[in-house]
Protein backbone atom coordinates (compact mmCIF):
# COMPACT_ATOMS: atom_id res chain seq x y z
CA UNK A 1 0.00 0.00 0.00
CA UNK A 2 1.00 3.55 -1.05
CA UNK A 3 1.76 6.34 2.23
CA UNK A 4 -0.58 8.31 0.35
CA UNK A 5 -3.47 5.53 0.71
CA UNK A 6 -2.82 4.93 4.42
CA UNK A 7 -2.68 8.56 5.16
CA UNK A 8 -6.09 9.28 2.98
CA UNK A 9 -7.26 6.27 5.23
CA UNK A 10 -6.28 7.89 8.68
CA UNK A 11 -7.67 11.01 7.27
CA UNK A 12 -11.07 9.82 6.67
CA UNK A 13 -11.01 8.03 10.01
CA UNK A 14 -10.54 11.08 11.81
CA UNK A 15 -12.55 13.17 9.54
CA UNK A 16 -15.80 10.91 8.94
CA UNK A 17 -15.72 8.69 11.66
CA UNK A 18 -14.65 10.54 14.79
CA UNK A 19 -15.27 14.46 13.51
CA UNK A 20 -18.95 13.51 11.83
CA UNK A 21 -19.69 10.21 13.98
CA UNK A 22 -20.45 8.64 10.85
CA UNK A 23 -19.45 4.78 12.12
CA UNK A 24 -20.86 3.16 9.24
CA UNK A 25 -17.79 3.23 7.29
CA UNK A 26 -15.78 1.96 10.42
CA UNK A 27 -15.75 -1.65 9.01
CA UNK A 28 -14.17 -0.17 5.86
CA UNK A 29 -11.71 1.49 7.18
CA UNK A 30 -11.09 -0.50 10.61
CA UNK A 31 -10.15 -4.30 9.94
CA UNK A 32 -11.91 -6.93 12.24
CA UNK A 33 -8.93 -7.93 13.40
CA UNK A 34 -7.73 -4.79 14.72
CA UNK A 35 -5.49 -4.46 17.72
CA UNK A 36 -5.88 -1.72 19.90
CA UNK A 37 -2.61 -0.72 22.30
CA UNK A 38 -3.45 1.85 23.84
CA UNK A 39 -5.41 1.05 27.17
CA UNK A 40 -8.76 1.80 27.11
CA UNK A 41 -11.48 2.28 30.46
CA UNK A 42 -12.17 -0.68 32.55
CA UNK A 43 -14.86 -2.85 30.93
CA UNK A 44 -14.41 -1.39 27.84
CA UNK A 45 -13.34 -4.07 24.80
CA UNK A 46 -10.31 -3.89 22.41
CA UNK A 47 -10.28 -4.33 19.02
CA UNK A 48 -13.06 -2.77 16.76
CA UNK A 49 -15.70 -3.12 18.78
CA UNK A 50 -13.90 -1.31 21.63
CA UNK A 51 -13.07 2.15 19.21
CA UNK A 52 -16.57 2.05 18.33
CA UNK A 53 -17.79 2.12 22.01
CA UNK A 54 -15.38 4.70 23.18
CA UNK A 55 -16.20 6.79 20.60
CA UNK A 56 -20.00 6.45 20.87
CA UNK A 57 -19.69 7.67 24.68
CA UNK A 58 -17.31 10.80 23.74
CA UNK A 59 -20.02 11.76 21.04
CA UNK A 60 -22.70 11.23 23.42
CA UNK A 61 -20.72 13.36 25.98
CA UNK A 62 -18.85 15.93 24.14
CA UNK A 63 -21.96 16.44 21.00
CA UNK A 64 -19.16 19.37 19.63
CA UNK A 65 -16.52 16.97 19.86
CA UNK A 66 -13.30 17.84 17.37
CA UNK A 67 -10.24 16.20 16.41
CA UNK A 68 -8.01 18.35 14.63
CA UNK A 69 -5.05 17.66 12.96
CA UNK A 70 -1.87 19.39 13.84
CA UNK A 71 0.41 16.90 12.02
CA UNK A 72 0.64 13.51 9.82
CA UNK A 73 3.82 11.87 8.94
CA UNK A 74 3.52 8.10 7.17
CA UNK A 75 6.39 6.03 6.22
CA UNK A 76 5.77 2.37 4.69
CA UNK A 77 2.62 1.29 6.68
CA UNK A 78 2.75 3.24 9.90
CA UNK A 79 0.87 6.57 9.93
CA UNK A 80 1.05 8.90 12.68
CA UNK A 81 -1.48 11.97 13.55
CA UNK A 82 -0.61 14.30 16.14
CA UNK A 83 -4.24 16.53 17.18
CA UNK A 84 -5.63 18.65 19.45
CA UNK A 85 -9.24 17.30 21.01
CA UNK A 86 -11.41 19.62 21.99
CA UNK A 87 -15.31 19.32 23.20
CA UNK A 88 -17.87 20.68 25.78
CA UNK A 89 -19.26 18.36 28.18
CA UNK A 90 -22.85 17.93 27.95
CA UNK A 91 -23.44 14.59 28.94
CA UNK A 92 -22.00 11.86 31.49
CA UNK A 93 -18.43 11.16 31.05
CA UNK A 94 -16.95 8.30 32.69
CA UNK A 95 -19.25 8.30 35.72
CA UNK A 96 -18.73 12.21 35.23
CA UNK A 97 -22.15 14.46 35.54
CA UNK A 98 -22.13 16.71 32.73
CA UNK A 99 -19.95 19.76 33.62
CA UNK A 100 -20.78 22.05 30.66
CA UNK A 101 -16.53 22.89 31.21
CA UNK A 102 -14.99 22.69 27.82
CA UNK A 103 -11.54 20.53 27.04
CA UNK A 104 -8.33 20.77 24.90
CA UNK A 105 -6.01 17.99 25.18
CA UNK A 106 -3.00 16.70 23.24
CA UNK A 107 -3.10 13.39 21.21
CA UNK A 108 -0.68 10.95 19.19
CA UNK A 109 -2.04 7.92 17.46
CA UNK A 110 0.10 6.00 15.34
CA UNK A 111 -2.01 3.38 12.74
CA UNK A 112 -0.68 0.74 11.08
CA UNK A 113 -2.37 -0.40 8.33
CA UNK A 114 -2.89 -3.26 5.77
CA UNK A 115 -4.79 -3.68 2.65
CA UNK A 116 -5.82 -0.23 3.01
CA UNK A 117 -7.56 -0.77 5.88
CA UNK A 118 -6.10 0.19 10.21
CA UNK A 119 -5.07 -2.86 12.04
CA UNK A 120 -3.27 -1.84 14.49
CA UNK A 121 -3.04 1.40 16.90
CA UNK A 122 -1.19 3.01 19.94
CA UNK A 123 -2.01 5.80 21.15
CA UNK A 124 -1.17 8.74 23.86
CA UNK A 125 -3.79 11.32 25.73
CA UNK A 126 -3.43 13.54 28.31
CA UNK A 127 -6.20 12.47 30.21
CA UNK A 128 -4.93 13.90 33.26
CA UNK A 129 -4.99 17.55 31.47
CA UNK A 130 -8.88 16.48 30.51
CA UNK A 131 -10.36 15.90 33.91
CA UNK A 132 -8.63 18.51 35.09
CA UNK A 133 -10.26 20.80 32.88
CA UNK A 134 -13.53 19.44 33.51
CA UNK A 135 -13.20 19.75 37.10
CA UNK A 136 -13.28 16.53 38.11
CA UNK A 137 -9.27 15.98 39.67
CA UNK A 138 -7.45 19.87 40.77
CA UNK A 139 -5.53 21.23 38.61
CA UNK A 140 -1.76 21.74 40.11
CA UNK A 141 -0.65 24.53 41.45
Amino acid sequence: MSTELNKKVASQLIEEIMNQGNLSLAGDLIAPDFIEHEELPPGMPHGSEGFALMLTMMRSAFPDFKAKMEDMIAEDDKVVIRMTWTGTQQGEFMGLPPSGKSFSMGVIDIFRMAEGRIVEHWGLTDNMAMMQQLGAMPAPE
